[in-house]
């Protein structure tokens, strides 16, 4: 009877051939590897942490790229084969590149990506008042789901625009 549980039919043997192993995929990696990618999660959990904000990401992005040899974006410049530099939208958005030797007409590799910050947007007229509470009419962004907000630490962040510039306060 013990030589019947240890070998396995015809049928498990297939099973462990076309099914999928359930195991963690931590549990699979060597510790090299695993350690590598503990490495790499601290650096985004440091990001995280730093660039609460889409305005905020893009300035910790930019300290990147310039770090990593990026350059701002000079209108009108020639840039050639693996010159690398950035453009800031509105300090909401970046665009890194990297030019590459080939012209437009043989094609472009891009890899794009947004800035999806959780947070509460005041309304246009978001003040007003309901059982002798003063309260905000807001909207929420990045996911963030109604019940959220008072279940997470939360930040209050300023941001306003007084004569096209941006003012930001913390």
């Amino acid at each position: 009877m013990d030589n019947k549980k240890k070998e396995k039919s015809e049928g498990e043997k297939l099973a462990e051939k076309l099914l999928s192993d359930k195991k963690n995929g931590g549990l699979r990696l060597s510790e090299e590897k695993l350690k590598k990618a503990d490495k790499f999660c601290e650096g985004y959990k440091s990001f995280l942490n730093t660039a609460k904000t889409e305005r905020e990401a893009v300035i910790e992005a930019v300290a990147q790229a310039e770090k990593a040899g990026f350059k701002p974006y000079e209108k009108g410049k020639k840039y050639d084969a693996g010159d690398k530099f950035y453009f800031v939208n509105r300090g909401k958005a970046i665009i890194l590149t990297v030019m590459g030797k080939d012209g437009l007409e043989k094609g472009i590799r891009l890899a794009a990506a947004h800035i999806d910050s959780p947070r509460l947007d005041l309304k246009q007229n978001p003040l007003y008042e309901d059982k002798e509470l003063c309260l905000f009419k807001t909207h929420y962004y990045g996911g963030i789901k109604k019940y959220q907000w008072t279940t997470i630490p939360l930040s209050l962040q300023l941001h306003f625009h007084r004569h096209q510039v941006l003012q930001t306060l913390l």
